[in-house]
């Protein structure tokens, strides 16, 4: 299916990628300071999951940021809305199909860390993703990756670098810790938040780490940072709401974009 997938974007455009970006929630318009060579709606492919969260435009933008030619997902899809692990993976495959080397995931999580508060940028050391299901199930596409990869160093030593030296740059904050994904769409009780503390994670939610584990199985060097956009269940008295994480992620969303901007440009000059 990924062949027939590739055939319909090479018959669109013959753009090659080298960094991609999936854009969590609030992070929409930052392919806005892309020069785009071509758009093209997941709806379009064949067979191709499609975005229903709201804010995720679920799309692809192929163009070049500052002269480095990426490949940016307006958008990407979820366990909670009925996608399989596997297909929620197939963009990240297609870009690396397409040629693209490294890539930067971005979300949208609760934080649990005593260091977070809601508005902090956190670098994710390492993920915990054993309370989802994993996208390597089934018969293995020994094109992709090996059978058994090894998920040692799921994000980059090399991109943690790039990520920091870009904070270091704009003068910004960058946190650091261990990301975990549940399955959603509700959020965490109190109870889960002190298991998922006790287990060592710093924040909490609904992405991201599947795909990354797809990414190391394709062969992408992965960078992931996330925008904590609210304190996790029972960290706080008040209730968590889909509104909350959306105003925070618009408030933080410049300084989150100015980051991606030097990071992309640290990637591809290798500046750390």
């Amino acid at each position: 299916m990924l062949e027939k997938q590739l055939e319909y974007i090479r018959a669109v455009t013959d753009f090659d990628p080298e960094t991609a970006i999936v854009l969590g929630s609030g992070l929409g318009d930052f392919a806005d300071n892309i020069i785009t060579d071509k758009i093209i709606d997941y709806a379009d492919i064949p067979d191709f999951p499609v975005s229903t969260a709201p804010t995720h435009k679920g799309r692809f933008v192929f163009g070049t940021l500052n002269g480095i030619k990426v490949a940016a997902m307006q958008g990407r899809v979820h366990l909670y809305e009925g996608y399989t692990a596997d297909e929620i993976v197939k963009p990240i495959r297609l870009l690396r199909l397409m040629g693209a080397k490294t890539l930067i995931l971005t979300n949208a999580a609760g934080g649990i860390g005593k260091q977070l508060v809601p508005g902090d940028l956190m670098l994710i050391d390492d993920h915990i993703s054993s309370f989802v299901p994993s996208p390597l199930t089934g018969k293995n596409e020994d094109s992709l990756g090996v059978r058994f990869p090894d998920m040692s160093e799921v994000y980059s030593a090399r991109l943690k670098k790039a990520a920091i030296g870009a904070a270091a740059k704009k003068h910004i904050e960058l946190k650091r810790g261990v990301y975990l994904q549940l399955p959603g769409p509700a959020f965490e009780t109190k109870a889960e938040i002190k298991m998922c503390a006790a287990l060592g994670a710093d924040a909490v939610g609904m992405s991201t780490a599947i795909e990354a584990q797809a990414a190391k199985h394709c062969g992408f060097e992965v960078c992931g940072i996330t925008c904590v956009t609210n304190y996790a269940c029972g960290i706080s008295s008040k209730p968590i709401t889909s509104e909350e994480v959306s105003d925070t992620a618009a408030k933080v969303s410049e300084k989150f974009k100015s980051l991606l901007i030097t990071l992309t440009e640290n990637i591809h000059y290798g500046k750390y």
